[in-house]
């Protein structure tokens, strides 16, 4: 902030500038007659020794010189109406001088109206005039100080500049480092191994999900689902993250799990397969990170927690009535149409599960239908997907555990209802299979699967496609209204026929 003094001219007196105090300037011996429109009054006698003696200039004024220059003559007595020059109140104490002035005699103190001519002007009357404009100088210096500091302080940073006091970040974005375990780190790490998924059938439809690198032979792992529609005789392409695209071909896929595996066409070297972690390890709560392209927007990172574990689900791949299963991961990382096959991250990057189904509110099921997220993403566990990719990788076909039985696919019936025939007219119960060796019989209502709550049929299979062909697990059921418990050794069957 800048501060101005204004003053008015007045033709019979005229302002005098503010001067600091200083002590009283020595007397001195006058140069000449005082000029100006009245005579020079006679010069008082001289004081006595031990009294101060004031010794004032006249001054005189041109229009357009902002200086008044000192005359060196002793000061001239007041009107009759003004108190004598020895008045205690006229005039009043000079201001001293500062010491960054002009370094020589102050100017004197109360001088006198000006004359109207000026007298010659002499070296000394110059050096007299020069002190004023010091003195003023030195006062707009002293108000503006603070401001040019300031200023400068800002300027010095871009001394090269318009003189613009913008300030810039000290760190640009470039050199920004984020730290492995963060939510950007993680997909840092990810996204350059996930990839969109273009499936076209043969008639032209088609529709858009995600993968991810399996292995370094170029396997991408992604749902069933996803590329149905273009497996027999479509065009499948998937795209990396930096935009290049590779065809693929469908090395298998499992219907009943919702997994399929492709391969890239001319894979690239130097593919870096995302790390697998351990979904039986997995705990509510724990946070999520999932990578997709939700409604074609590929590269699209979301966040959430678990919000359950086992979740019985059941989804279609929208080509068939046929259904997949699942004991599935909840989560509220947002998830939509697009995102399916992509996988489900945990806090340290490590793969814990497929996105594959989302609740929807514009149906009474769960599935790929076009409504947006609500917080209900499920997704396929990676130690159940990683032992399919490993089947169909290794033999092109699905394996599937099984107890032998039929059950009924009826929500919340209190358990598994073992139904009364098979497809096609067969017995519910297979002769000589895994449940007929431990005597269920048609009619039993499973509601134990080893210690895992059994309200469905749905629920039960999701529960035994967790485990592989083999597996010995113990089943609880009621019959006649007792309970009994069974062990057995889970079959399989082989395909989706």
């Amino acid at each position: 902030m800048s501060t101005e003094n204004e003053g008015n001219e007045n033709n019979a007196v005229p302002s005098v500038p503010s001067v600091p105090t200083a002590p009283p300037v020595p007397p001195a011996a006058p140069e000449g007659p005082a000029q100006g429109n009245r005579p020079a009054p006679e010069v008082p006698p001289a004081a006595p020794a031990d009294a101060p003696t004031a010794q004032v200039p006249a001054a005189t004024h041109q229009e357009g010189d902002g200086s008044f220059p000192r005359h060196e003559q002793p000061y001239a007595p007041p009107t009759p109406e003004q108190p004598p020059a020895a008045s205690a109140a006229w005039p009043p104490p000079p201001p001293a001088v500062p010491s960054y002035a002009d370094g020589g005699a102050p100017p004197a103190w109360g001088a006198p109206a000006h004359a109207a001519h000026a007298a010659p002007e002499s070296p000394r009357k110059r050096r007299a005039g020069g002190l004023v404009a010091a003195v003023a100088v030195a006062a707009l210096v002293a108000g503006g100080v603070g401001g040019a500091l300031g200023y400068w302080a800002a300027d010095s940073n871009d001394s090269g500049s318009s003189g613009s006091t913008t300030i810039s970040a000290s760190d640009s974005p470039r050199e920004l480092k984020r730290e492995a375990g963060t939510v950007a780190g993680v997909a840092a790490n990810a996204l350059p191994s996930v990839v969109t998924i273009d499936a076209q059938s043969g008639d032209g439809e088609g529709g858009t999900g995600t993968g991810f690198v399996y292995d370094k032979e170029g396997h991408i792992l992604t749902n069933n689902h996803v590329v149905a529609s273009a497996a027999d005789s479509g065009q499948l392409t998937a795209t990396f993250s930096n935009g290049k695209k590779y065809d693929a071909e469908v090395v298998g896929r499992a219907q009943g799990y919702d997994v399929a595996v492709l391969k890239l066409k001319s894979a690239p070297d130097g593919l870096t397969p995302l790390a697998l972690g351990n979904s039986d390890k997995v705990a509510v709560g724990d946070s999520t990170i999932a990578i997709g392209a939700p409604f074609g927007l590929s590269n699209t990172v979301t966040t959430g927690i678990i919000s359950a574990k086992d979740r019985p689900v059941a989804s279609g791949d929208g080509s068939s009535n046929a259904n997949s299963y699942m004991s599935a991961l909840q989560t509220d990382a947002s998830i939509n149409p697009g995102n399916s096959g992509g996988p489900l991250l945990d806090a340290g990057g490590a793969v814990i599960g497929i996105n594959s189904a989302i609740q929807s509110t514009s149906g009474s099921g769960t599935g790929q239908s076009q409504a947006g997220s609500i917080g209900l993403g499920f997704a396929i566990p990676i130690n159940q997907a990683k032992n399919v990719a490993e089947q169909l990788i290794k033999t092109g076909q699905p394996v599937y555990p099984v107890i032998g039985a039929t059950v009924t696919m009826e929500e919340k019936t209190g358990g598994a209802v073992i139904s009364d025939e098979g497809a096609g007219g067969t017995p519910a119960v297979t002769p000589d299979g895994p449940a007929a060796q431990a005597g269920l019989k048609a009619g039993d209502v499973i509601t134990k699967f080893n210690d895992t709550v059994v309200d469905s049929g749905p629920t039960l299979i999701g529960e035994i496609w967790t485990h592989k062909p083999g597996d010995k697990v113990t089943l609880t059921y009621e019959r006649d209204g007792k309970t009994a418990t069974a062990e057995l050794t889970l079959g399989e069957r082989k395909g989706d026929s």
